[in-house]
């Protein structure tokens, strides 16, 4: 099950952030002000982010089961000329490890699929490729590998 993050989720949205950036599945940990920006973001007057708690029917171990959130996705927005529109980008999905293995990542899939703006013509994430669990999902959901090589150039 799914839900948009709301302003009260504060806490429980940054703490979820804090253990996917310490998890193997990124290159390196973020400073907690981009995630409060993110937040922030979630909440503009136009945002480019929407984010999801994601929770299960309660199979998981520990606090968790007990109405604790399961994971979370965060996507962002963008326009493409190759794609030839609107590309949704799932910039982060996180599952607890007392949950993964369970179906919580199909199930995102689905509603993501089911909740899409009709506007939007390519969806698009990445992948650590040491990540091979997520990389199954994502090709059993269709997705497949560009060949391209990207760079970034952050600024301050």
């Amino acid at each position: 099950m799914l839900r948009p993050v709301t302003p009260a989720d504060h806490d429980a949205f940054l703490a979820l952030c804090r253990e996917f950036y310490h998890s193997p599945a990124v290159l390196a940990p973020i400073p907690d002000e981009h995630i409060e920006n993110t937040f922030r973001e979630l909440f503009s007057p136009q945002p480019l982010a929407a984010a999801y708690l994601i929770f299960s029917g309660g199979s998981g171990k520990g606090d968790a089961a007990q109405g604790e959130p399961a994971g979370y996705c965060l996507l962002a927005t963008a326009f493409s000329n190759e794609a030839g529109g609107r590309v949704q980008w799932l910039e982060e999905l996180y599952i607890r490890p007392a949950f993964q293995g369970q179906g919580l990542g199909s199930e995102v899939f689905a509603y993501l699929d089911a909740h899409r703006p009709p506007d939007v013509r390519r969806f698009r994430l990445e992948v650590e490729p040491e990540n091979e669990g997520a990389m199954r999902l994502y090709r059993r959901k269709g997705f497949r590998e560009l060949p391209y090589l990207q760079m970034v150039r952050d600024f301050d």
